[in-house]
């Protein structure tokens, strides 16, 4: 009986020091929680290769070799009331096809901080700067010796001041009506030729340069950043960033529209298949169409312009 009763009153003090123990872990996990003060760090990183050979292949085609890398990263800090979101998502891609050479297929560098003081529940009063550019020539294909653009040509400096709403980790809206688009140009034959929107060179009726074309634009306007970043099924990552932007004192109508989608589809801890899709339109930026495919051009002016990746690869997520 007296070991009875000494087992019975050991077993209650665990039990009484096991859940003390249990409520305080619960209680320091909930402060945690509600205060989620600190680093929030993560990203992507795809590497996806494709081959194709064929030998005496009646259906024809060509062998292709293709290798497309993807990179998107993300750090954030809270402190009490403030918030600093930092990303960068980088992109580039090249294929070999036949006998022609190497050609690219994608190309993207896009940098973003962006600052905010909570003002009232979700909303934070914030500043953003944005950057975006390519790290290598580009070709009008098949004219592989003309350049249309290169790094910094075109260039795009954004900043922008305005309201932030983050309701959840899932998703963010950042409105701001006072906005500054600088469009960098940094190469003098693209920028005589009025290239990307920035004012052209002027020449004289002989031909002859007189004023060199401008290698900076600048526009002010209101600007809308909307961002989703979530597991939307188990083992699928869904990233989706909507970017609207109006210039107020030219055509305030015509919006710059620039919408990137990056669905990536886990099959384990190191392989999965990534699609990542970009729209375009901007009414500054001037596309030349071979409408008939006679190597002729028939038409320039501002196009939609629309860009999808599907790769299959290696993969890594954290």
């Amino acid at each position: 009986m007296k070991y009875i009763l000494t087992s019975t009153f050991c077993l209650l003090i665990t039990f009484c020091a096991f859940s003390q123990t249990t409520e305080a872990e619960e209680h320091l996990k909930k402060q945690r929680k509600d205060s989620l003060d600190g680093w929030r760090t993560g990203g992507v990183i795809s590497i996806n290769f494709t081959q194709v050979s064929l030998t005496n292949w009646s259906a024809g085609g060509d062998n292709s070799i293709s290798l497309n890398g993807l990179t998107s990263l993300f750090a954030n800090l809270k402190v009490g009331k403030s918030t600093w979101d930092n990303s960068l998502d980088l992109g580039y891609g090249i294929l070999k096809q036949g006998d022609a050479g190497l050609r690219k297929t994608d190309d993207k560098i896009d940098f973003m901080s962006k600052y905010g003081y909570k003002a009232f529940k979700n909303w934070y009063y914030a500043g953003l700067v944005n950057f975006k550019s390519q790290m290598a020539p580009g070709y009008n294909y098949p004219d592989d010796s003309t350049v249309i653009s290169k790094f910094m040509a075109p260039g795009y400096v954004l900043g922008a001041i305005g309201l932030d709403y983050k309701p959840s980790n899932a998703f963010t809206l950042f409105i701001s009506p006072l906005t500054t688009k600088m469009t960098i140009v940094a190469d003098e034959t693209l920028a005589n030729a009025g290239a990307f929107g920035v004012e052209a060179a002027e020449y004289d009726d002989f031909g002859k340069l007189v004023t060199k074309g401008k290698m900076f634009r600048t526009e002010y306007g209101g600007y809308l950043r909307a961002i989703v970043n979530a597991d939307i099924m188990k083992n699928i990552k869904l990233q989706s960033k909507l970017e609207l932007f109006s210039n107020y004192a030219e055509e305030p109508d015509h919006i710059d529209v620039n919408w990137e989608t990056l669905i990536a589809l886990k099959v384990n801890d190191y392989i999965s298949a990534t699609i990542n899709t970009q729209l375009i339109y901007d009414h500054d930026i001037d596309i030349a169409v071979d409408e008939n495919g006679d190597d002729i051009i028939d038409a320039v002016g501002p196009r939609v312009q629309f860009k999808e990746v599907l790769g299959i690869g290696f993969t890594y997520k954290f």
